[in-house]
């Protein structure tokens, strides 16, 4: 060894979620633990995260809230480190925290106090966390096991760091202005790994520039919504529909149900809003009161207004003027044709020509290391002794609402277990 070396048994790149996870699972069996982090801050990632109090698990949390090219990848680690177990964690270290809805948990105070948390319990088991310490360099000594015996690390005090097990948590593409980088799959690569292509998810999606206007009228404009990817583009691909708010921004649309199902699109996929999810035959309830007395001579814009009242005016003074419709009309004027139409735009309303908003606004990274290349059990890679990808880096993407977080609590457990 070098004079400006230190050895031990275990090194973790990335001091997230899954890193720490890992490191405190590997220092419980008493392995010598050293977490080695890029950035000048610890946890960004959980800071921001649930607007500062961090949706750390989902009580509903299980293999099927989860997107990957092998769906039963996930599940060894999920159900040997479940939702209960650290929720378990977080009572131990007496933190309040409540349900929002569906099943999302958050801190009552502050994601500081899951932070804290992990820190304290990392430190407690003499795990040494280093930053901030940038890794450049991975280099393997033995060649003929072909397995991971030491770790030279250019840091900051040009030190090696030799390990007999390496685990890689270094997280995806999403928020590169808190650090995000493509290291891990840097690595990956050096190994010989196969990487499912990463594409940005849980992210807000933008018109086209010509369609803009339409958006920007509504911002700020919140809708209860039954969306769903309308297209399905391959035999993969999944037909899904989510059931949640959507979000009018100056550019596109944004809000839970878009966030959800943006994780299941690809270029050129067609995405379906029901504006009116709980209602059914508008069109034909339209015709029958346009031949009734009382309301056929009532505009239909204040039949809307009275009768679907859970589209707020705003959006169908909008609708009136990007499809050059009058609603300001008696209501027996209107042919059945048109209520046709109109209830297609409210139940059916497709949202096309449309992009990302990229790695910048994504909450995750879809896509990553290859399953099929690791260990479910363990976090393992097959080929490569004593190397394991853990969390955001690996094909396994949670929906909105603390799947995400509880896969990289499990998929960290699984590694620390064996690394």
């Amino acid at each position: 060894m070098s004079i400006n070396s230190l050895k031990t048994d275990v090194v973790v790149i990335g001091a997230g979620a899954a890193g720490l996870m890992a490191a405190i699972s590997a220092a419980k069996r008493s392995r010598k633990v050293i977490v080695l982090e890029s950035n000048k801050k610890l946890c960004e990632k959980i800071r921001i995260s649930g607007g500062g109090r961090c949706n750390f698990t989902n009580l509903g949390a299980g293999p099927g809230n989860y997107i990957s090219e092998n769906p039963h990848f996930m599940k060894s680690a999920l159900k040997n480190y479940t939702q209960y177990d650290f929720i378990d964690l977080v009572e131990k270290h007496r933190i309040d925290f409540y349900e929002k809805k569906l099943g999302q948990l958050f801190c009552r105070e502050s994601s500081q106090q899951i932070i804290d948390m992990l820190l304290y319990e990392a430190r407690e088991l003499g795990v040494n966390i280093i930053y901030p310490c940038v890794s450049r360099k991975i280099q393997k000594i033995d060649e003929k096991k072909f397995q991971i015996s030491a770790v030279h690390l250019d840091t900051n005090n040009n030190i090696d760091f030799f390990c007999e097990s390496l685990v890689m948590a270094t997280g995806g593409l999403s928020i590169p202005q808190i650090g995000a980088s493509d290291f891990g799959y840097r690595i990956a690569k050096q190994f010989g790994l196969n990487i499912v292509e990463p594409k940005a998810a849980l992210v807000p999606l933008m018109s086209l520039e010509k369609e803009r206007d339409f958006y920007k009228n509504l911002s700020g404009l919140s809708i209860d919504s039954d969306v769903s990817n309308a297209r399905e583009r391959t035999k993969k691909s999944k037909q899904i529909s989510f059931r949640e708010n959507i979000l009018f921004t100056h550019r596109g649309l944004s809000g839970p149900a878009i966030l959800q199902v943006s994780s299941y699109i690809d270029d050129g996929d067609d995405i379906s809003v029901d504006l009116l999810p709980e209602r059914t035959q508008l069109a034909t309830k339209l015709k029958e009161m346009s031949k009734n007395k009382q309301f056929s001579k009532k505009f239909l814009l204040n039949m809307l207004k009275e009768n679907y009242s859970e589209i707020p005016v705003k959006f169908y003074d909008n609708l009136a003027l990007a499809y050059k419709c009058n609603f300001k009309q008696n209501l027996a004027s209107y042919s059945h044709k048109f209520f046709e139409d109109l209830e297609l735009k409210l139940k059916s309303w497709k949202f096309t020509n449309y992009e990302s908003e990229g790695f910048a606004k994504a909450e995750v990274t879809r896509g990553g290391i290859d399953t099929n290349e690791l260990s479910s059990k363990s976090m393992e890679v097959k080929k490569v002794k004593n190397l394991f990808f853990v969390g955001e880096l690996v094909d396994v993407t949670g929906w909105l609402g603390g799947y995400n977080f509880q896969w990289a609590w499990s998929s960290g457990f699984a590694a620390g277990q064996y690394c």
